[in-house]
């Protein structure tokens, strides 16, 4: 017999039953559509954490002032006034690897223009900070030397502050007011989004550093030089473990630590933070896959239980095909496309049901979901394994009936 007549046969039998084949697909079907949709949701949660990881910056070391004890109480991270304007430009220019250390303070507070006015937060800080967190402008322009140095009034403003103050209209040479100080915006960020936590990147607006100390800030910040953050952008490639030890060392060093005393400093590497849950998002994907392979197994394990089933009902069919010229290589053939016929089916729509089933989770549960083909082909190309895998025993079973025992089965 030919494939093509081996194909045949093995249809009419499987339409011969066609409630009992249905039933027998739809094991495979519910498990190519959980493998398919647990892929989708694991995968969405890694392209999230991508997402953040990008928006953050790459490379991304944070550098904070320690903690401080006052009156007995020991005060958390960035407590104490430790690190100045100097040890951040000593580490940009002291530390390999460092592509640009941007150092920075913050404060909050009521930002207003006209008659609008939206509680946001702001940084004085340097070009410097844009490169360090990748971070471009949607239009205008960076601060030039000459305002950095004096303290000029101007402001670069986020995309959600600027539809707060101003609308649809263009923020551009409009003038708001920080603490009472007005600032021109000379330029408009392109939008972050979200970090890790869930705030919003893009309700910021950035000023010069001296602009900040001396005029927003006050006097007492600008004449110690102090920082509140130290953003460090390293060199694709280095090892940035070794980066942070070089950091440290050099800021040991300036702020005269003795060995063993604790550090007045606190230095955290974002990117293998996030680096750390993209791992726990892709075993929480692997692990997601194995569970629903499991249904998988327990659909092929149907497909032999159905097989055998009709070997037995078929013995006499069997034996008959033999009598007249069959040999066991052809029932071996029809059987096991029986059994991969039905496996690839309910692989088929199992796909279907899989893709619907990760759309209507990303609509309904608002997740991030993320099909890719090679989850489809991974769940097909498993449905076809087991179709082989557990029809092979009854095919052969088949194959190894005798004529005239077969002829003589009631």
């Amino acid at each position: 017999m030919n494939a093509l007549m081996v194909l045949r046969v093995a249809l009419k039998a499987l339409r011969v039953n066609k409630l009992r084949s249905s039933l027998t697909m739809l094991g495979m079907i519910i498990g190519v559509a959980a493998v398919i949709a647990m892929l989708a949701i694991g995968g969405g949660a890694q392209e999230r954490v991508r997402d953040q990881l990008k928006n953050l910056g790459s490379n991304l070391m944070l550098i904070f002032p320690g903690s401080t004890t006052a009156s007995g109480v020991r005060l958390g991270t960035g407590a104490a006034q430790t690190l100045t304007e100097e040890d951040a430009q000593a580490i940009a220019v002291d530390v390999e690897g460092v592509v640009v250390a941007a150092p920075s303070v913050r404060g909050s507070g009521q930002v207003s223009s006209g008659n609008a006015n939206w509680a946001t937060q702001y940084f004085g800080t340097n070009n410097d900070y844009l490169i360090a967190r990748d971070w471009p402008l949607a239009s205008g322009r960076l601060f030039e030397p000459a305002e950095m140095s004096s303290a000029g009034k101007v402001a670069l403003i986020g995309q959600t502050t600027a539809t707060q103050l101003f609308g649809d209209l263009d923020p551009i040479d409009q003038v708001i007011r920080v603490r009472k100080v007005p600032l021109t915006i000379i330029g408009v960020l392109e939008r972050k989004g979200q970090n890790a936590l869930g705030q919003d990147q893009d309700d910021i607006v950035l000023l010069p550093l001296a602009t900040a100390r001396n005029r927003v800030l006050g006097q007492t910040q600008g004449r110690q030089r102090r920082v509140n953050t130290i953003s460090v952008k390293t060199a694709d490639g280095v090892d940035m473990k070794g980066v942070e030890e070089r950091i440290r060392e050099l800021l040991r060093q300036r702020l005269k630590v003795q060995p063993g005393a604790d550090e007045p400093f606190t230095i955290r590497n974002l990117t293998e933070i996030l680096q750390a849950q993209e791992q726990a998002s892709r075993v929480l994907t692997l692990l997601l896959g194995a569970v629903a392979s499991v249904s998988l197994l327990v659909g092929g394990i149907g497909i032999m239980n159905i097989m055998l089933v009709s070997v037995t009902e078929r013995t006499r069919e069997i034996g008959l095909r033999m009598a007249v010229g069959a040999r066991g290589t052809d029932i071996l053939k029809q059987f096991l496309v029986e059994a991969i016929t039905l496996s690839m089916i309910g692989g088929a729509l199992g796909i279907l049901l899989g893709v619907g089933a990760s759309f209507a989770v990303g609509e309904f549960a608002n997740w991030r979901t993320d099909i890719t083909p090679a989850a489809i082909f991974l769940a097909v190309g498993f449905s076809g394994a087991i179709g082989i895998f557990f029809g092979f025993y009854p095919a052969r079973k088949a194959s190894r009936l005798l004529p005239i025992e077969a002829l003589r089965y009631e």
